[in-house]
């Protein structure tokens, strides 16, 4: 009688102890519901998407594959405007330290296209020196003193969200050595962003 006593308490014990544990597993999957880990689970409402803790479906960021180089983009606009006759791709494989050589003399053949009166511009360059400068697209940034893409007198010390890089750009190309030439030609005509920047990290405005 003893014996059936102790195997029921036994089987008791054991029963509770099953029920128990498949509650924290069963808690677990659904309060700590992963986004990246190829199941459906949780509150998702897609594999890793949708519900209250992973991103929308159809707004998942696929990082799978093999990633290569597209722009350089050191500075905004250079080979968009420079490197359009050819070798646009060449010059956005090829490292910085190898751009002067190859690039340099393309460019100021474009310089002088696109303003056949090219003198020196606002900073008192002339056409081979301005491309030298251009043909490096890596953003210059000055470690002390004022941080500008251009001020009127600092050139490539680094760059602000409120500087106007494409202005810029064509006051240095069109507005010759007083930056007065070809008014038409210096300004886009959008005198700032449409919505204001963030005072905090990363600066950039919200969302539309």
């Amino acid at each position: 009688m003893k014996t059936f006593k102790y195997i029921t308490l036994f089987a008791a014990i054991t029963t509770s102890l099953l029920f128990v544990q498949c509650k924290d597993e069963d808690d677990n999957v659904i309060i700590n519901a992963t986004c990246n880990d190829g199941i459906l689970n949780g509150q998702e409402t897609g594999i890793d998407c949708g519900g209250p803790d992973c991103l929308p479906c159809g707004e998942v960021l696929d990082f799978s594959g093999t990633f290569i180089q597209e722009d350089q983009m050191g500075r905004p606009g250079i080979n968009t405007v420079f490197g359009t006759t050819g070798f646009k791709d060449a010059f956005n494989v090829t490292v910085p330290s190898e751009m002067q050589a190859a690039f340099q003399s393309k460019f100021q053949t474009n310089l002088l296209t696109l303003n056949a009166g090219y003198t020196t511009n606002a900073l008192g360059l002339n056409a081979e020196v301005f491309t030298t400068v251009l043909s490096n697209d890596v953003l210059w940034l000055a470690q002390s003193g004022i941080t500008t893409y251009f001020n009127g007198t600092e050139i490539l010390t680094g760059r602000t969200l409120s500087d106007d890089v494409i202005d810029v750009s064509l006051l240095l190309i069109f507005g010759g050595p007083g930056g007065t030439d070809n008014p038409g030609l210096t300004s886009d005509g959008v005198p700032a962003n449409d919505v204001a920047f963030s005072s905090t990290f990363p600066y950039m405005a919200g969302p539309f």
